[in-house]
């Protein structure tokens, strides 16, 4: 399925749609974004690797949830939150972590070590955590960088997906 018919699918669901631009929806999110790393930290510490490659993804995808929301993008697919990052911010480096990261969550959330493409580490769960920690730097200049006029242009190419 192309990425059109995919989020078209989407909005037809009510799973991708256009909403009020929210500052109190993004700040939690934002919030909630580093809830996540800090408790990814925690569980590292805790010597529970896996869960805290999960909770490191999480504080990645809350960023993002953070960045749609100041522009007025409900999103409730990661798979959509990664395509539109790339389509309508154009934010090709920050795609890519994201993709690498949600493909390490699955990988360590869903398989049995046995199973895992790479299995977990303390040095791999902890270069997510630090992967995570620089994402949400960069989501929060991202936003804060965000003009009136950009946010317009994206939410006009939103309607045209």
């Amino acid at each position: 399925m192309k990425d059109s018919d995919f989020l078209n699918k989407l909005k037809k669901e009510g799973k991708l749609e256009l909403v009020e631009q929210s500052e109190q929806i993004s700040e939690s999110y934002r919030k909630k974004a580093r809830m996540c790393l800090e408790a990814a930290k925690l569980v590292n510490n805790a010597s529970l690797y896996e869960n805290a490659v999960g909770e490191a993804y999480y504080s990645i995808y809350n960023s993002v949830q953070s960045l749609f929301f100041k522009c007025g993008i409900k999103c409730e697919n990661h798979s959509a939150a990664a395509i539109l990052l790339k389509r309508l911010f154009n934010l090709e480096a920050i795609h890519k972590i994201f993709l690498k990261a949600k493909k390490e969550r699955i990988d360590k959330q869903y398989y049995v070590t046995p199973m895992q493409i790479t299995p977990v580490t303390k040095e791999s769960s902890q270069k997510l955590i630090s992967i995570a920690q620089n994402f949400i730097l960069d989501m929060d200049a991202v936003k804060n960088n965000l003009k009136n006029e950009e946010i317009e242009r994206v939410r006009r190419d939103f309607q045209k997906i």
